[in-house]
């Protein structure tokens, strides 16, 4: 038997997509071109005897931080040693700080890679309401991409325009931003996944702008689950989440590997994805 590793190509994503699915981490219906705008090497496979055995993805931002996601073996494969493989190739290339938010039980594998445990980020689900109309929750129009950005930088730790230029933009959803007297003060996204609407990011400066955000990101929606991943030190977030009958349904580990970025956690209302942080 022979193994390999190398980048994926598009369609191989879409494999990688698919295999998330079926963990039941319910991705995006789009998300694969999103990962692919803001780093198009960042998916990898070990192929055994030209079959793909293993993924993993590893999203670098200006080479000085890299999150990790969509570590999978194949079912069948697994116990031998594969993924391990694969992660260790990844790991070798890789410079500055690495991210990932990771199964809590996988917790003391990450441990032993020197990954350090940051906080515990909670995914809730279930139906809520729409929010009334607010007239300061507008579309994004390109005078208010500066604004959008820059918070993006600050909540995520990192500028990410090519990425953020396609999430923006989800053929299966909705962003808008919460903005007043000319200042954008939140933004948020919600984009279809295989089962329901997940929300984010939803970043904003305070629980009001928040809470507007929501309101008018569930009517997209339609009645249907959503989900909104919420950093779990942030009390105001849990309050939301829970205060629009949501419900805790999936918890993982948010670690480093190396200086941790300094996040606002209080303007994190629903982080990104747990594959891109």
């Amino acid at each position: 038997m022979t193994t390999t590793i190398r980048t994926l190509d598009p369609a191989e994503v879409e494999t990688a997509v698919d295999w998330a699915a079926r963990e039941g981490w319910n991705p995006g219906l789009a998300d694969a071109s999103a990962f692919l705008a803001q780093d198009k090497t960042a998916f990898r496979g070990l192929f055994r005897d030209g079959a793909l055995a293993a993924i993993i993805s590893a999203t670098t931002y200006q080479e000085l931080f890299t999150f990790v996601g969509f570590y999978i073996c194949r079912p069948d494969l697994r116990g031998q040693g594969l993924g391990l493989a694969l992660w260790h190739d990844t790991f070798n290339g890789l410079k500055g700080t690495v991210g990932l938010d990771g199964v809590v039980a996988q917790q003391d594998n990450y441990a032993r890679s020197g990954f350090v445990l940051a906080h515990r980020n909670i995914r809730y689900g279930g139906t809520a309401p729409a929010g009334a109309s607010d007239p300061r929750v507008v579309d994004i129009a390109p005078n208010h991409m500066d604004g959008v950005a820059a918070m993006d930088a600050a909540c995520f730790g990192f500028a990410r325009p090519d990425f953020l230029k396609a999430w923006l933009a989800p053929p299966f959803g909705h962003a808008c931003a919460f903005v007043a007297e000319g200042v954008v003060k939140g933004y948020g996204v919600i984009r279809r996944c295989r089962e329901g609407h997940k929300i984010g990011p939803l970043f904003a400066d305070d629980a009001e702008a928040a809470a507007a955000l929501f309101g008018t990101l569930v009517a997209t929606a339609q009645g249907g689950p959503v989900f909104l991943d919420v950093p779990e030190p942030h009390a105001a977030a849990r309050v939301l989440a829970e205060g629009a009958g949501l419900a805790p349904v999936f918890e993982t580990a948010r670690m480093y590997r190396g200086p941790a970025p300094e996040l606002p956690l209080g303007r994190i209302f629903g982080i990104t994805s747990f594959e891109l942080g």
